[in-house]
């Protein structure tokens, strides 16, 4: 049995299934969302490495090793906001984030 694009592209509707059902049913926790945005990008870049790799193009996995640097960022950059955010407020919870609304 030889893996083809369509096991790559049913593992990434599986993962970024996951991640949007993971931002839709747990809406109180912020560190749940942020997994779930990354699980949604990791699928993304499956999608990306996969059709690349099927169309013998590397223009797909240059810029799939773009988005894992950006996600990167976005991840170490929102767990600093929600250290602060912790250490002042004591809660990480997305009720008290939206209290912050001018």
């Amino acid at each position: 049995m030889e893996v083809g694009i369509a096991h790559y592209l049913t593992l990434s509707a599986i993962l970024f299934t996951l991640g949007v059902f993971g931002i839709f049913l747990n809406r109180k926790n912020v560190i749940v969302i942020l997994m779930s945005i990354e699980l949604i990008l990791l699928a993304v870049n499956i999608n990306f490495v996969a059709f690349s790799a099927a169309l013998g193009d590397m223009v797909g996995q240059v810029f799939a090793l773009f988005v894992l640097t950006v996600a990167a960022a976005e991840a170490a950059i929102g767990l600093a906001i929600l250290v602060v955010f912790f250490r002042n407020r004591g809660s990480i919870a997305v009720e008290d984030v939206n209290m912050m609304k001018g």
